[in-house]
């Protein structure tokens, strides 16, 4: 009987998490969507309304996209070279060679 509790309890607590969740999920996605009219932040600071003005010019943009004066970067953030699987298992192999601990482990 008292197993039967526990699963009662604890599927109940679920039940209310995952509701939880799902209303903060759509509460999220309808704030994200809404439209702020440009007067919203009143701030009488000169660097807000430049940072502002700048990114109204550019629409959304991501605060990571935008250098200290507020500017969009336009270059890359990450450039990935790819290898072949070869190549990398050399130079795995190179460095596991370097390394100085290389006869200390026990084999088997």
């Amino acid at each position: 009987m008292l197993h039967l509790i526990y699963i009662l309890a604890f599927t109940i607590i679920a039940v209310l998490a995952v509701t939880n969740l799902v209303r903060s999920l759509i509460t999220l996605s309808t704030e994200t969507q809404r439209v702020y009219p440009q007067n919203y932040n009143k701030s009488s600071s000169s660097q807000n309304s430049r940072l502002r003005n700048q990114v109204n010019n550019y629409g959304k943009v991501h605060p990571e996209l935008l250098d200290n004066q507020g500017k969009k970067i336009d270059e890359p953030l990450l450039v990935m070279r790819s290898i072949s699987v070869e190549d990398a298992r050399q130079k795995l192999d190179a460095l596991y060679n370097q390394s100085p601990n290389k006869g200390n482990e026990p084999k088997e």
